[in-house]
């Protein structure tokens, strides 16, 4: 039964929709429908910032094959994205579409993670590829069968234009918290320096407990988000009749539904900016420890400062954007993107930067750090709110919701930060060919760092342009979802 002091979804009934009313969800189900991308938080944090570092460097991988590995597990997971999507959107249960997925998922999605960081020891070069592959798999998989339900409840719980922009600034404000949580333990408990390590990140005594913490965290956080959602069942979509199973009639669907021209360009954008985030990303700890010198230490601000830029890009999305059209704020905002992200590496080849070891330098980096990571988190936002806006857009072509389906799309563009990102990353790293295991810091080569920062910056420029040719192709706006709202209503009339 719903809570009589839940004011939002509540009246989102199937005959309220048909009476044309439309209603702002209340903050109870912003903060638990938030809380719910903790959980993928941590995980690609993980992924992102310490997995390549702990298998290649740590553990003796090789970054190309360690990358390899997890391409791989991304390629094996878009064909489980769509299916995923299309299973919970015609998922009939008195739990509703969505939360039988999200209860299913706990105990598998922390159990593969924490495996995922505790490798058996004394496995061969083959072995440990093969082991990382499989377990990347499976957590992905796991995951899937919960962010993909979880996050689509977005689309059904407001069809509100600037609603569900607020909606989804708390679920990316909850998930870097979850990601920056993990970072900042990381950085700062788990992964310290010590006489034997003094670079805290080849510590390999700091990844088990990491691992432990991170599943507890991540499978903590799905149940609530699951109980605190749980009340609004009743007030969401119901499923269509089932039909007679067959690979084809599901293949069909998924492409009549996919085949809009404004959704392959957000879905090709939505790509390309998650790359260069990814690349970004995964740049973030080899160009922190070698190119800008820093310790351990310094690098621990970072995860905590960027708490400011989850703050700030929830007030740039959901206040800013609000009576705005969310294409050309998106655009705008990548545009800044382009020339801010590289702005200092590009400095410091001209020789207009602070040099190592400068008092200056640890606070210029991460004040540029948190606007960037501000403008990422705004523009992951809005192209996620133009996604939900897509849900209409669908049904009035094809009389069906599917928001699993779009939302599965969404979600492989987001995982491609730490799929075609690690790739692209690690190939980047074999062939500068920067030092390995127990190198001290000053010692590197200052050719392989140039050569570094020159493959890096246009790599990711080239990124960031092409998802900004792709936004333009978008055509949704506020005026024709709007129309679109009120053609759908009448019809459930």
């Amino acid at each position: 039964m719903a809570h009589p002091d839940d004011h939002g979804l509540i009246r989102m009934t199937e005959a309220a929709a048909a009476e044309g009313k439309s209603t702002s969800p209340s903050f109870k189900t912003k903060f638990f429908y938030g809380f719910g991308a903790i959980p993928y938080g941590v995980f690609d944090n993980g992924f992102s910032y310490f997995l390549l570092f702990f298998y290649s460097t740590v553990l003796g991988l090789p970054p190309h094959l360690t990358s390899l590995s997890l391409m791989l597990a991304l390629v094996f997971d878009a064909f489980s994205d769509p299916l995923v999507g299309n299973l919970s959107d015609h998922w009939r249960s008195k739990w509703g579409r969505r939360h039988p997925f999200m209860y299913a998922a706990i105990i598998p999605i922390a159990v593969s993670y924490f495996f995922l960081w505790s490798p058996p020891e004394g496995l061969s070069t083959t072995q440990l590829f093969w082991y990382l592959t499989l377990l990347a798999m499976v957590i992905r998989t796991c995951t899937t069968f919960y962010e993909i339900p979880s996050t689509s409840l977005v689309a059904e719980f407001t069809d509100d234009y600037d609603q569900r922009t607020a909606l989804l600034s708390y679920r990316y404000f909850f998930g870097w918290m979850g990601g920056l949580a993990m970072a900042i333990l990381g950085w700062g408990y788990f992964l310290r320096p010590t006489e034997a390590h003094p670079i805290g990140l080849t510590n390999p005594e700091g990844y088990i407990p990491y691992g432990l913490t991170a599943s507890l965290i991540m499978a903590t956080a799905i149940f609530i988000s699951a109980v605190g959602t749980h009340s609004q069942i009743p007030y969401l979509h119901k499923p269509p009749e089932a039909g007679p199973f067959s690979i084809k009639r599901v293949l069909g669907r998924l492409f009549e539904t996919l085949s809009d021209r404004s959704f392959f360009a957000l879905f090709m954008a939505a790509i390309a900016s998650a790359v260069a985030g990814g690349i970004g990303v995964v740049m973030f700890t080899y160009l922190s420890v070698y190119y800008w010198g820093l310790t351990t230490a310094e690098i621990w601000f970072f995860p905590l400062f960027n708490i400011f830029a989850a703050i700030a890009a929830v007030i740039i999305a959901s206040i800013l954007a609000r009576k705005r059209e969310k294409k050309k704020f998106a655009i705008g905002i990548s545009l800044f993107s382009v020339f801010f992200l590289p702005l200092p590496i590009i400095l410091r080849m001209l020789g207009l930067f602070w040099e190592n070891g400068d008092p200056m330098l640890l606070p210029t980096l991460l004040v540029h750090n948190v606007i960037e990571v501000t403008a990422l988190i705004s523009i992951g936002i809005l192209i996620s709110s133009m996604v939900a806006d897509m849900v209409e857009s669908a049904e009035m072509r094809t009389g069906r919701r599917s928001e699993g389906l779009f939302f599965a799309a969404r979600g492989f563009a987001a995982k491609c930060s730490s799929g075609f990102g690690l790739l692209i990353g690690g190939s980047i790293l074999t062939f500068v060919d920067l030092p390995r295991y127990g190198t001290a810091l000053g010692t590197t080569d200052p050719a392989k760092l140039s050569k570094l920062a020159m493959i890096y910056v246009p790599t990711i420029v080239v990124a960031y342009l092409l998802a900004i040719l792709m936004l333009s192709f978008y055509r949704i706006n506020r005026q024709g979802h709007n129309d679109r709202v009120e053609t759908l209503k009448k019809r459930r009339r």
